[in-house]
Parts: structure tokens; C-alpha cells; sequence
């Protein structure tokens, strides 16, 4: 009797400490101090995978985070809303409060080209399917003065037209959840996919980052479905739709950058 006590005991003693932990834990940003996105490990038994552009997924996983605790600020100043919503803060400072959801996107990956010397790459569609291209060279200020040019063109819209579709079998790093508004929603929305594993089964996990309307930090996102292996998403690929934390997405809402 006591034996069987004892194991009540430890077994609810183990329920509770989940519980503070996903009460508790789940609040804070970067909790165990991850320096980089890199740095955030695989679920047991995965592996990350660099897909068809190694030095764009090594780009993205160097990606440095802020310490843990940091909250996820709002360019005008102030505290976001919804900060369960952020597992990590990417330390990396916004532009203009115009960069919002897609506008991330397209700076994760203008940066990667910039910061590799590909600047005939940079190249993006306005609202009206106009490309704009990226002249400036290797100037810091004509980099950001493009990039600011380019948020007040640009949307969920653009960005979803611009990009092809990916099939869920073969996401990769780099590649983006995209929609634009849609019956009934005022906005679309925009997550990259910042890295991607993948265990001996064929089965994938992946990151997501995003930005936000109003802007705000870019920020890893929380995966609410299993607090233990956040913020892995495990991927789905027969899926048609999608939950990953609060935003839904179709299948085909998976794109990739062809620029």
C-alpha cells in the first residue's frame, strides 16, 4: 500500500512540476540562453538538414538571439502584445516601423545576399508586380534605404505572388508560410522557416521566426502543442492544413525565393 502510494505521490509530484513549467516556462523568452538559433537543439533522434543552399541555412542558424528574458519590443517603443507568442528574440535591429511580416521575410533574405556579396540578387515585387532592384553595392546605408523603400511597396500579397510553392516533403531553410489576405481576414501573414531536421525515419521538425504588424522584434516562435519539444513543429507532410501556434496555413501556402 505504501508502495503504491509512494508512486501516486511522485506521479502527481511529476504532474505539477510539468505544470509550473509550462506555466512558468513557457513565459520566458530564451530560457535556457541560447546564444544563436544554431544553437537551439534537435529533438532527440533529428538532425538539421541544410537543403539546396548550405550557406543560406548556415546564415539563418547564426542568426543571434537576445538573452533570456528579453521581451519582444515594438519598434515606436513598448512591450508587445501576446508575448507567449515568442520563444526567442532574434537580436537583430528593425528598420522602420514598417517592417512587419512579410518585411521580415524579405530582410532575412535580402540580408543573407547582402552579407554574401550576391547584391545582383536582391531583388523583390511591389503590390504591383514591378521588380525592384537592388543597386547600392556594398553601402550599409543603401542597403537599409532600399529596404525601407521596399517595406512601403511590398506585402503579403507581393511576396506570395513572387515566390513558388514548395511541397511540404521538401521544406527547407529559408522557406516561408505566406498568405495574403483572404475572404473574411483584413491581413495575411508571413513566417520564415529558419531551420529544418529531420530523423532516420524521414520525419521533419522545423523553426519558425516572423515579424508582426505593428513591427515589431523578430522573434522564434512558440510551438503551444507540445511544450516539451518547443519550439520544434513537427511537420505534417500529407497535411492540407496547418496550425502552427496561432496562425493557420494551407499546404500550398508553403513558398520558396527563387531570387
Amino acid at each position: 500500500m505504501k508502495r503504491i502510494f509512494l508512486c501516486v505521490f511522485l506521479l502527481v509530484l511529476a504532474a505539477g512540476g510539468f505544470g509550473v513549467w509550462v506555466l512558468l516556462g513557457s513565459k520566458t523568452s530564451n530560457p535556457h540562453n541560447y546564444a544563436t538559433i544554431g544553437d537551439i537543439p534537435t529533438p532527440w533522434g533529428y538532425e538539421r538538414v541544410d537543403g539546396e543552399d548550405a550557406a543560406y541555412a548556415r546564415f539563418l542558424r547564426q542568426l543571434p538571439l537576445k538573452r533570456k528574458g528579453e521581451k519582444v519590443m515594438l519598434y515606436t517603443g513598448g512591450v508587445s502584445r501576446f508575448q507567449s507568442l515568442n520563444y526567442a528574440v532574434v537580436d537583430v535591429p528593425l528598420l522602420s516601423n514598417a517592417e512587419q511580416c512579410a518585411d521580415v521575410c524579405m530582410r532575412l533574405r535580402a540580408e543573407y545576399l547582402y552579407h554574401t556579396g550576391q547584391y545582383g540578387r536582391i531583388r523583390f515585387q511591389n503590390v504591383n508586380g514591378k521588380t525592384l532592384g537592388y543597386g547600392g553595392g556594398s553601402s550599409r546605408k543603401a542597403f537599409e534605404r532600399y529596404l525601407r523603400n521596399l517595406y512601403g511597396v511590398a506585402s503579403t500579397f507581393s511576396l506570395s505572388r513572387e515566390m513558388k510553392t514548395r511541397r511540404l516533403a521538401d521544406m527547407q531553410p529559408g522557406d516561408v508560410f505566406v498568405y495574403p489576405a483572404r475572404y473574411g481576414q483584413k491581413y495575411g501573414h508571413a513566417v520564415m522557416v529558419v531551420d529544418v531536421a529531420v530523423n532516420k525515419r524521414g520525419k521533419k521538425v522545423f523553426l519558425l521566426a516572423e515579424g508582426n504588424t505593428p513591427a515589431r522584434n523578430i522573434h522564434v516562435l512558440r510551438n503551444f502543442e507540445n511544450p516539451i519539444r518547443s519550439p520544434w513543429f513537427t511537420l505534417d507532410e500529407d497535411a492540407e492544413n496547418l496550425l502552427l501556434a496561432v496562425f493557420h496555413y494551407k499546404a500550398s501556402d508553403l513558398r520558396r525565393f527563387t531570387n
